[in-house]
């Protein structure tokens, strides 16, 4: 139950994220979407900046993410290969057999999807595996 509960959560906060990007009614001085710092969008995935987290999501993609100056990661997708440099405050997993390297994590790190694999080289994260058949390790 806890497991479709963050799913339903992850999901949801995913689509909030990307429609409050895209606008509704661009006309309407009342209401500002915030601003992505940086977008990208191409063969290595797709990858924008909201405040202080960087939402990336591909299928099948080897990349690799630079998470500097203590951001959040959000990861969607399945069958990416990603490294991920610089130190990230906190690291949200969703989607299917991802490999993800990642340098150094300060915070939290929530790995909500299945077949994971996630390793870290340095810090000492609050780690929360509510997927299933999910590998964690610190290198």
């Amino acid at each position: 139950m806890r497991t479709n509960y963050l799913r339903l959560v992850v999901g949801c906060g995913a689509a909030a994220a990307w429609l409050s990007l895209s606008g509704c009614d661009s006309n309407s001085a009342d209401i500002s979407a915030p601003t992505p710092t940086e977008a990208t969008m191409g063969a290595d995935g797709a990858q924008f900046e909201v405040g202080n987290t960087i939402n990336y999501g591909s299928f099948g993609t080897t990349a690799e993410v630079a998470c500097h100056d203590g951001k959040s990661l959000n990861v969607a997708g399945s069958n990416n290969d990603l490294t991920v440099t610089g130190t990230c405050s906190s690291v949200i997993v969703g989607g299917a057999s991802n490999k993800i390297r990642l340098e150094q994590i300060t915070g939290e790190l929530d790995v909500v999807g299945f077949n994971n694999t996630v390793t870290y080289q340095s810090g000492d994260p609050k780690v929360d595996d509510v997927g299933s058949n999910n590998t964690i390790k610190k290198a």
